[in-house]
């Protein structure tokens, strides 16, 4: 099995920083894919930013220039820089990634359980 742990979440004014972190553990062969969505209340859950084995890096035009997607593969872990946080940047931020472990070993889609993001104006 494959968990995901997430945290960094919490209350800032609007201009503030926030840092999220994701730790997987479990028995994962690989890891294709790491990324953080996002889902405020009333609205569907949408891709913040993701990072494949590679490298490159993908975000949402929301984010650009205020978000910052990295991961450090040894730990199986990625991050997410949030600088210049607005109202409208408040949502449970969900860390995913694609994975193959032992018990599954293709590539499958593992969720955190969220983490709460809040941005007071």
């Amino acid at each position: 099995q494959v968990q995901l742990v997430e945290s960094g979440g919490g209350l800032v004014q609007a201009g503030g920083s926030l840092s999220l972190s994701c730790v997987a553990s479990g028995s994962i062969l690989r890891i294709d894919f790491m990324g953080w969505y996002r889902q405020a209340p009333g609205k569907q859950r949408e891709l913040v930013a993701n990072i494949n084995r590679g490298g490159t890096t993908t975000y949402a035009d929301s984010v650009k220039d205020r978000f910052t997607i990295s991961r450090d593969m040894a730990k199986n872990t990625v991050y997410l820089q949030l600088n210049s946080l607005k109202p409208e940047d408040t949502a449970v931020y969900y860390c995913k990634i694609t994975a193959r472990s032992l018990s599954v070993p293709i590539p499958r889609d593992y969720w955190g359980q969220g983490t709460q993001v809040t941005v007071s104006s």
